[in-house]
C-alpha cells in the first residue's frame, strides 16, 4: 500500500528502497550484496531486454555466449584492465575437492576471454567486422550496495567488436553510443546526456570511454551506459591479428559496450513518485487494469462483469489496430476478496499505467472512471469512446514522462563560472553544472575530493570532440584551450 512509502522530501534514499520492496521489484539475498529480482522486477528487465537487443541486432551484431569463469592468467595479460578490475574480483581457488591448478576469476567483464576465442576466429580480413553480444551476469565484489544500483551481482548485456581500423572501431563505438541515447529516451523516458569520460574515469584498458548520464529526482547523476574504444590494447595481450588484404598481419581494433540492470533503478528514481513505482508504458508487461466495482447483488454483478469483458476485447482490437510497438496487456481483476480502494492504492503502487473502473452505475450510464498513474483525479469516458481513447492515453503518458523529466533535468542544470558557486549549488540541492576544463587531473581530483562531485563527462561537439568553451576552470581560472564538462554528485 502507498502508505508504507517514505516520502522522497523526507529520506530519498529510504523512499527508493520502499519502492522497490513494496513494489516487489527485488528483495535482499541471503548472500550479502546480491538481490532476488522479483518477476514485477524481471518483468521490466525482460522488456528492456527485448527493445534493446533488437536495436542491437540492427546494427548487424549478433548474440553469443561466454564462459562466467576466467582464468586469472587471462585478466592479467592486460595490465590497465587487471588494475583496474582486481578490488572488485571475487577468485574460485577450490573446486571438486581439490584446489585448482590456476585460479578462476568470476566474471566481472568479459574482455579478456573473449579475445581468447577471438584470436582463433579471427584469421583475416574477411573476417571482420566481428561483432558479438551477450546477456549475462556478473559478478564485482562491492563493499556498499544498493538494490539494481550496485550489487555485487548483476545482469547486463556487454558487446563486443573486431574491426580492421580504429576509425572503424571508433564509429561503432560512437553508434552504440547513439543507441543507447535513443533507447534511454525513448523507451525509458530517460533524458540523458552523452559524452567522453575522463582519462581518471575511463573503463580500465580503454582507449576512450563513451556516456550516457541520466539526472534523479534528488538531482544526482547516474551513469546509465557506456560505450568504450579499446583501440589494439587488448588485440597486443592477446594477439588477436588479422592478415590484411595488402598481405600484411595486423592487430585488430575493438570496441565493448553495455548497460545492466541499473537502468530499472534509473527508471525507478526517474519518474515514480510518493505513492509508488511509476512506469513507462513502453517498459510494463500489464498497461491497463480494469476494476469491476461489483454488489452483493448478482445481476449487477454479471452486468459489470460483462461489460468489463466486453471493454477488454474492445481495446484489445483497438491497441491492434493502432500499431502501438508493444502488445498491450489487459488485466481484469475480478478478486473479490479484496476491497475497489484497496486495488486502486495496489496498482498505483505498482506503477500500472492506466486503470479503468466500472460500478453498476457506471454500466448505467454508459461510462467507466479513466485513472493515468501520471496524474491526480479521475476522468469519466463514455465507454463507446474507452477503446481508441486507450491507444492515445499510453502514447501520450509515454510521452509526457519524458518531457517531464527533460523539463526537471534542464531546470536543474546550470553553467557556473566559479569553484564558490559550483559548491554554493551543490550544498543548495545539487544538479548538473557545466563548467570549463583545462584538463589539468589535479584540478579534477581536488574537486573530487573536496566535494565528492566527479566530472561526469565531456561534453561532446557535432563531430563527437570536446566541446571548448570560453567557460574559466573552476580552480586555476584559465579560459583557453578549455572543455566543457559536467560536474555532479553521483551515486
Amino acid at each position: 500500500m502507498a502508505d508504507k512509502i517514505t516520502p522522497r522530501a523526507e529520506d530519498f534514499s529510504k523512499w527508493y528502497q520502499d519502492i522497490v520492496l513494496n513494489a516487489r521489484l527485488a528483495d535482499y539475498s541471503p548472500v550479502k550484496g546480491c538481490m532476488v529480482i522479483r518477476p514485477n522486477g524481471y518483468s521490466i528487465w525482460e522488456r528492456i531486454q527485448a527493445e534493446l537487443d533488437a536495436r542491437i541486432k540492427e546494427q548487424g551484431v549478433r548474440n553469443a555466449y561466454f564462459p562466467l569463469f576466467i582464468p586469472e592468467s587471462f585478466l592479467k595479460k592486460e595490465a590497465e584492465h587487471v588494475e583496474g578490475f582486481a578490488p572488485e574480483c571475487a577468485v574460485v581457488t577450490y573446486a571438486g575437492k581439490k584446489d585448482l591448478e590456476e585460479r578462476l576469476i568470476v566474471r566481472p567483464t568479459s574482455e579478456t576471454i573473449i579475445n581468447s576465442m577471438f584470436s582463433k576466429w579471427i584469421q583475416s580480413y574477411r573476417d571482420l567486422p566481428l561483432l558479438i553480444n551477450q546477456w549475462a551476469n556478473v559478478v564485482r565484489w562491492e563493499m556498499r550496495t544498493r538494490l539494481f544500483l550496485r550489487t555485487t551481482e548483476f545482469l547486463w548485456q556487454e558487446g563486443h567488436t573486431c574491426h580492421a581500423t580504429f576509425d572503424e572501431a571508433e564509429e561503432m563505438t560512437r553508434r552504440m553510443l547513439r543507441v543507447y541515447t535513443q533507447f534511454s529516451e525513448d523507451v525509458l523516458a530517460m533524458p540523458v546526456f552523452f559524452g567522453m569520460k575522463t582519462e581518471s574515469e575511463k573503463f580500465a584498458g580503454a582507449y576512450r570511454t563513451y556516456c550516457i548520464e541520466a539526472m534523479m529526482q534528488d538531482k544526482k547523476a547516474l551513469q546509465a551506459g557506456t560505450s568504450h574504444n579499446l583501440s589494439q590494447n587488448f588485440a597486443k595481450s592477446f594477439e588477436t591479428k588479422f592478415l590484411d588484404q595488402d598481405g600484411t598481419e595486423k592487430l585488430v581494433y575493438q570496441t565493448s559496450w553495455g548497460v545492466s540492470t541499473r537502468l530499472i533503478g534509473g527508471l525507478i528514481m526517474t519518474h515514480s513518485d510518493d505513492r509508488g513505482l511509476v512506469l513507462p508504458p513502453m517498459v510494463a508487461q500489464t498497461h491497463v487494469v480494469i476494476i469491476p466495482i461489483a454488489t452483493k447483488k448478482p445481476e449487477q454483478r454479471e452486468k459489470v462483469l460483462q461489460a468489463c469483458e466486453n471493454l477488454e476485447k474492445e481495446i484489445r482490437a483497438a491497441c491492434e489496430s493502432a500499431g502501438l510497438p508493444y502488445k498491450v496487456g489487459i488485466l481484469i481483476d475480478r478478486d473479490e476478496t479484496k476491497q475497489p480502494g484497496w486495488k486502486f492504492f495496489e496498482y498505483e503502487l505498482l506503477g500500472m499505467p492506466l486503470r479503468i473502473e466500472i460500478g453498476p452505475r457506471d454500466v448505467d450510464n454508459g461510462q467507466a472512471m479513466l485513472v493515468r498513474r501520471d496524474r491526480e483525479g479521475k476522468t469519466p469516458v463514455p465507454l463507446t469512446e474507452i477503446p481508441n481513447r486507450i491507444p492515445t492515453e499510453l502514447l501520450d503518458l509515454q510521452a509526457s514522462l519524458l518531457a517531464r523529466a527533460r523539463e526537471f533535468r534542464d531546470s536543474n542544470t546550470r553553467e557556473v563560472a566559479s569553484y564558490d558557486e559550483l559548491k554554493t549549488g551543490l550544498d543548495q540541492g545539487g544538479g548538473f553544472f557545466i563548467a570549463g576544463w583545462s584538463q589539468d587531473r589535479a584540478v579534477e581530483e581536488k574537486i573530487k575530493t573536496e566535494t565528492k562531485a566527479t566530472i561526469r563527462c565531456i561534453l561532446l561537439d557535432e563531430e563527437h570532440e570536446p566541446m571548448k568553451t570560453d567557460l574559466p576552470c573552476l580552480i586555476n581560472g584559465k579560459t583557453d584551450q578549455n572543455i566543457k564538462v559536467i560536474y555532479a554528485r553521483s551515486y
